[in-house]
């Protein structure tokens, strides 16, 4: 198995190859060098392996990290998930885990990289009114529920995210649209997810490894913490990334 890994960390750099540029914000040197030198794989079971901190499930192909609450006001939200470098001002929840090996737990699980969402660029590099043509079974195959579990008052208690962004207009919470997995792009090189610190995108970033599918999806101007909702900042999370074939099928 960890044969199968380090094959897979070899060749991330030529996954969701792109030549779109994108904006970008380095991670601190000494924190992107321990990303290169020390990837630390761990098997915990049968069924877990453990990538940094990034835990994958290769029985239920489920994904689980630690994050925090990042903002829970009224501020506007561009993200539900980025990393402690990234654009913070602008997300619901921040990680100190590595896109990387976020994105090697999807690709070791088989989680097809959809497109979709990207639209084509023009020949003159400016951005067209088109989108890729993607296959049925890659879009169902990429599609995934984002959960969270945190303790509150002593107990545990679980949420799907969207239930935590509300829409400014409606008031009401977000729809619970699945989120689509579109492994961010390399550009220049670089992996933009790792660069910038984009995770989940709610308004859509073709940096981010995960986008939200919904109505409103290219506004950066309606959506924000749920009020009542979402616990102080600085509370501890798990977040969950399920296939949304299983979150369907659960009652």
């Amino acid at each position: 198995m960890l044969r199968t890994v380090a094959i897979i960390l070899a060749c991330i750099p030529l996954l969701s190859a792109d030549p779109v540029p994108a904006e970008s914000r380095p991670l601190a040197t000494t924190e992107a060098n321990a990303l290169k030198d020390q990837p630390a794989f761990k098997e915990l079971d049968a069924d877990r392996l453990q990538i940094g901190e990034v835990i994958l499930n290769r029985k239920t192909r489920e994904i689980r990290f630690p994050a925090a609450v990042n903002l829970a006001g009224e501020e506007l939200l561009e993200f539900a998930i980025v990393h402690a470098n990234g654009k913070v001002h602008e997300s619901l929840l921040v990680t100190d885990i590595s896109p990387t090996h976020l994105n090697l737990a999807f690709k070791l699980l088989r989680y097809p990289a959809s497109p979709e969402l990207y639209p084509l660029m023009e020949e003159d590099g400016s951005v067209s009114n088109e989108f890729p043509e993607v296959a049925d079974d890659v879009k169902a195959g990429a599609r995934v529920q984002l959960g969270v579990e945190w303790e509150q008052d002593g107990r545990e208690r679980k949420a799907a995210l969207h239930e935590w962004i509300s829409h400014g207009s409606t008031t009401q919470a977000m729809p619970g649209s699945p989120w689509v997995y579109g492994g961010s792009l390399i550009y220049e090189g670089k992996f933009q997810a790792e660069v910038s610190g984009n995770i989940a995108a709610i308004f859509l970033s073709n940096t981010a490894l995960l986008n939200y599918s919904g109505k409103d999806n290219q506004s950066d101007e309606v959506w924000l913490p749920f009020p009542g909702r979402v616990p102080p900042v600085g509370t501890k999370v798990i977040v969950s990334i399920a296939p949304q074939s299983q979150a369907s099928a659960k009652p």
